[in-house]
């Protein structure tokens, strides 16, 4: 008898013990449902409806991860923190043992409706489905944020171009009578922050300046705040993958106007440079970005640069082509003029001989006639080719005087055209080199150590 009477005080005390820690016994569960039994998350958490509900936000960011300027967006990672009072949130943590902070569930309680304007993409964060509350009703809510953004960007000065875009955040249904916004730090903290920023990729974080404002429209006042995310690009491999050899390629083609324009290994030598043009115009394609708003000057000048090249290649066979045909339109060499002529007065003085012997019978005056004949026969023959090689020289003269004047004029424009390759190679020199002094002239903040 007395082992079933302790059989059943041990069962009734685990009885007890397991009902005294069931949840539902527990402080923390009765305060959650006494926070939640009444609420309406419906309704703005004020008393006074007049009273407008202030939301602090705070904003770091954390990594850029890709600039589209063909499509003008930006892919930037975030550390996104809002807070705000809820009036119906609040307890006295002494009737709930000491009890000043607690997790609830955010789709069970009323959050702001803030938005991010320049969203181009769906929002791409954890599911994190609790927030802290404390027992004076403030509310935390922080949410890591992969935010796809449109943006305004200007790559003219690649690759020494800086970027600024911005993020928008209002409400998009309460006017600033209802929610307000505020910053949860001093804009020169969040300026200076990059804390968390991940700074070992192309891009660098300068700085996040921020601004509250108020936009009106006709639905109302609305309250804004904008934090601008300021970035540069780290040019180190773009200067030594394109623009020195871009340098090098056009200091090559420059050389290339101290070969005589009539030469053709000049025009061998160009159209080498040209197939090197295109090539690297052709892998320099995927490195440069693209954009329909503004081209890369190191495009602008490359594309000069080729004009002036295809000009002057152009120019080389013109020239070539002219003087081929000037040389082969029909002129003789003075030797050939000689060769034919004698041929010829060979022939007629054949004919004339042969005449007079018909003619005249006296035996005695054949040889003095012959003698005459002959001697006069020679002397015109000699007059002839005297000046058949004079016209041949004449003419070759003339030739050679046109092609004269047209190389001269030929060197005039190829001096031009030098002056004009060295003067653009000088303008994108000091171009480059001046966008890298501005570049480099740019202060990075860093955040002080505490």
């Amino acid at each position: 008898m007395a082992g079933l009477l302790s059989l059943v005080l041990v069962a009734v005390s685990g009885i007890l013990t397991t009902d005294a820690h069931h949840p539902s016994n527990s402080t923390l569960h009765h305060l959650t449902q006494q926070l939640l039994q009444n609420y309406h998350k419906e309704v703005r958490p004020v008393q006074n409806w007049t009273q407008a509900t202030t939301i602090y936000l705070d904003l770091l960011v954390h990594a850029v991860l890709d600039v589209d300027a063909q499509n003008q967006k930006l892919k930037t990672s975030v550390w996104y923190q809002e807070i705000w009072n809820d009036e119906f949130l609040a307890w006295n943590s002494s009737l709930f043992d000491g009890i000043g902070e607690i997790s609830l569930p955010l789709s069970a309680i009323w959050s702001p409706d803030i938005i991010i304007n320049e969203f181009m993409d769906v929002e791409k964060s954890p599911d994190l489905p609790y927030v802290y509350v404390n027992s004076s009703g403030t509310i935390k809510n922080n949410k890591p944020i992969q935010v796809v953004s449109a943006c305004n960007l200007e790559t003219y000065a690649f690759p020494f171009d800086t970027q600024n875009c911005s993020l928008t955040f209002k409400s998009i249904l309460h006017t600033v009578t209802d929610l307000d916004l505020a910053f949860l730090r001093s804009s020169e903290d969040i300026e200076k922050d990059k804390a968390l920023f991940m700074n070992d990729g192309e891009w660098e974080l300068l700085s996040v300046p921020s601004t509250y404002n108020v936009m009106h429209n006709e639905a109302g006042d609305f309250a804004q705040i904008q934090f601008h995310v300021v970035i540069r690009r780290r040019p180190l491999v773009y200067v030594v993958n394109l623009l020195i050899p871009s340098i090098f390629l056009m200091v090559v083609d420059l050389g290339s106007f101290y070969l005589p324009p009539n030469c053709r290994s000049r025009i061998t030598f160009k159209t080498s440079i040209l197939v090197g043009y295109t090539v690297f115009k052709v892998n320099m394609s995927d490195e440069v970005p693209r954009s329909a708003m503004s081209t890369p000057l190191i495009g602008v000048f490359f594309t000069i640069c080729m004009a002036f090249l295809v000009l002057s290649l152009s120019k080389s066979i013109l020239l070539v082509k002219f003087l081929h045909t000037e040389r082969n339109s029909g002129q003789d060499h003075p030797l050939f003029c000689f060769q034919r002529t004698s041929r010829a007065r060979l022939a007629d003085s054949a004919h004339p001989a042969r005449t007079s012997l018909v003619v005249d019978d006296s035996p005695t005056d054949v040889p003095l006639c012959q003698e005459h004949q002959t001697q006069g026969g020679f002397l015109k023959d000699a007059l002839v080719q005297l000046q058949s090689i004079s016209s041949c020289v004449q003419a070759l003269d003339q030739t050679a005087q046109q092609e004269a004047s047209w190389l001269a004029i030929l060197y005039r424009f190829d001096k031009l055209l030098f002056r004009g390759y060295l003067l653009v190679l000088g303008v994108y020199t000091i171009t480059l080199c001046s966008l890298w002094a501005i570049w480099s002239s740019l202060k990075t903040t860093v955040r002080p150590s505490s």
